[in-house]
């Protein structure tokens, strides 16, 4: 399965880097994983080429996941109501005690 890991920095500044890195991903049939553990910045620019991917994506019925998001897009997707979009839920996972 085919695995993107975001950069650091997602600002406007570096969404046409996002664009050209998601783009070979677009058509494959392959099912994949978005890594978003690295994301310490994220501008609405960004996200919105991210939800684009996700949506057009899955409208071509192809799947795609977002895998441990961190907080700072986890955070930008629930303030931008994003969350059900990138497949997110509105609330962090608690850990198991």
């Amino acid at each position: 399965m085919p695995a993107i890991a975001l950069a650091s920095d997602l600002g406007i500044e570096q969404s046409a880097e996002l664009k050209a890195a998601l783009a070979p991903h677009l058509a494959s049939k392959r099912p994949v994983v978005v890594d978003g553990a690295g994301v310490q910045r994220i501008h609405s620019a960004s996200l919105q080429l991210l939800c684009a991917f996700c949506r057009d994506r899955q409208a071509a019925g192809r799947k795609t996941r977002l895998e441990n998001p961190s907080p700072a897009l986890r955070d930008a997707a629930r303030i931008l109501a994003l969350t059900s979009v990138l497949g997110l839920s509105d609330s962090p996972e608690t850990p198991h005690e």
